[in-house]
């Protein structure tokens, strides 16, 4: 049950004008309606109770200093199709033109004025299923509020990646981003998304994947330390399809990251995988709902988090296995490394089967280095640090082997080397 949203959550609401034309505009209205039913989050709901949600609930974001760790920008070697946002606005002049065989691309800033459009009957659609059982306010607030976005409708293979980068400048910038992708019948397209975004970011990705089509995802998070993010994956997977996600996290004082999918036709497969890096005054959150409502579905949650300094994971993965979904096989692992004391793993793994021919597992667990390892290590002239950061790169390797490009995995390995490189020195 939702309880009434904070003063700051109290603020926002009064200030929110969802006035709109076009085909978005029912959506907008409806998003608004149960936002204003729900009420922003606090720490007393349920799904909030490891996570402030104050700061993303605010009427004004806080400010985030720019950084530049002078890494050279990240899968600048891939080819792929490069759409550019600046703190949350399309930068046309910095993109490519948005043309690309069997993908049909589109903005929302462009599209959402037009009379009718394919992403109408999608736009703030899965979000809204994806309300239930759990209430998702900051979704419905993006749904209801997002201006600027990428439609995406797949028709076949598509030749190259549709790379999303996020560019902050302004330090008080307030990014709201809503995605649509629509992925036909056989069809299969990957999208990676990188960069700092803003201050403050809310996405929503709406993700359609009809019988036999793939969706790939790949997503790095990080660069500024200051910058708070809440970003949601809404899925429905028809016959024989596949979901792949993954996330690379590093710096930012708070990231929450939901993903909710619906495995609604037989012999779908999903996977979603992350791996954390946080150093002192970082929380990150990973809020995961799978349903399986079709025979013979797999899925697949697998999360690894590195904390120290004070640094806070917390990680709350569910299976719902549902009357008649027989033949399901359900996995779930989250696992955290501490590299002090004073950092914490937070851990809520959820399994509630109404199917009697199912095989589901989850487990958590929470430790440190392995001593006897690192004195191996040592005892064969590996210096402790480079030592070290062996062993954390051997422990998050189970979630980059969910990425399904070989070129990109070596892109995560190497921003992650150099993410422990700068913390050694």
């Amino acid at each position: 049950m939702a309880v009434a949203p904070n003063q700051g959550g109290d603020d926002r609401l009064a200030a929110l004008n969802v006035a709109s034309d076009g085909w978005v505009a029912p959506a907008r209205a409806d998003a608004f309606a149960r936002l204003v039913a729900m009420g922003l989050p606090t720490k007393r709901d349920e799904y909030w109770k490891y996570t402030d949600p104050s700061s993303l609930a605010a009427e004004a974001p806080a400010p985030a200093a720019l950084y530049d760790n002078g890494d050279p920008p990240l899968f600048e070697e891939l080819d792929r199709l490069k759409v550019v946002f600046v703190d949350g606005v399309f930068d046309a002049d910095a993109s490519d033109d948005l043309g690309l065989a069997n993908l049909e691309i589109s903005r929302l800033a462009d599209a959402a004025d037009a009379d009718i459009h394919w992403a109408q009957s999608l736009y703030g659609a899965l979000e809204s299923n994806g309300q239930m059982p759990v209430a998702r306010p900051l979704a419905a607030l993006n749904t209801a509020m997002a201006t600027d976005g990428i439609l995406i409708r797949a028709t076949g293979a598509a030749s190259k990646p549709v790379h999303f980068i996020y560019n902050h400048k302004s330090e008080t910038s307030d990014a709201i981003l809503h995605h649509v992708i629509k992925v036909e019948e056989g069809a299969d397209v990957t999208i990676i998304e990188n960069g700092p975004a803003a201050a403050r970011l809310n996405t929503v990705m709406e993700v359609d994947v009809a019988d036999r089509a793939a969706f790939h995802h790949v997503r790095a998070q990080g660069d500024d330390h200051e910058r708070r993010a809440v970003t949601h994956i809404f899925a429905r997977l028809a016959t024989e399809s596949t979901f792949k996600s993954f996330t690379l996290t590093a710096n930012g004082v708070l990231t929450r990251n939901e993903c909710i999918i619906e495995l609604t036709g037989d012999d779908a497969t999903a996977s979603v995988a992350g791996a954390a890096v946080g150093d002192g005054v970082f929380h990150h959150d990973d809020t995961v709902f799978i349903t399986h409502d079709a025979l013979n579905c797999e899925s697949r949650q697998v999360f690894k988090k590195v904390l120290r300094n004070g640094a806070v994971g917390v990680f709350q993965g569910k299976i719902l296995v549902k009357e008649g979904a027989q033949k399901t096989d359900g996995y779930q692992i989250s696992q955290s490394l501490l590299l002090d004391d004073d950092s914490q793993f937070l851990a809520k793994p959820e399994l509630e089967i109404y199917a009697d021919d199912v095989a589901c597992s989850h487990g958590s667990t929470s430790g440190a280095i392995d001593e006897d390892a690192l004195f191996y290590l040592q005892s064969r002239g590996v210096p402790l640090a480079q030592a070290q950061d062996l062993l954390v790169l051997a422990f998050l390797a189970e979630a980059l082997d969910e990425v399904e490009s070989d070129e990109i995995a070596d892109n995560m390995r190497a921003r992650l080397e150099r993410w422990l490189t700068r913390r050694s020195a």
